[in-house]
């Protein structure tokens, strides 16, 4: 399960929906790329990334020390602007 961009996009307090709508996909693809069970292409990568404020690495890279205190605290000021 893609957990990272699962709890990026709660802690921006966007629901499925919004991000398929914001990216241009059925709410369906969101479900299916957070369940691992799709693999998007690099330009709709790109558009979660830019849409969650978030660099490729940070969302699709797989490191088991993903939530730095860097990305936890730029997270927290982007929900502080929501």
């Amino acid at each position: 399960m893609n957990l990272k961009m699962k709890s990026m996009r709660a802690l921006l307090g966007l629901s499925q929906e919004d991000l398929a709508k914001i990216v241009g996909v059925s709410r369906q693809t969101i479900i299916l790329i957070e369940k691992d069970k799709y693999n998007p292409s690099l330009k709709l990568c790109i558009a979660i990334a830019k849409a969650l404020n978030t660099t490729l690495d940070d969302l699709f890279w797989e490191d088991s020390r993903w939530m730095t205190s860097e990305l936890l605290a730029r997270l927290i000021r982007l929900k502080e602007k929501f």
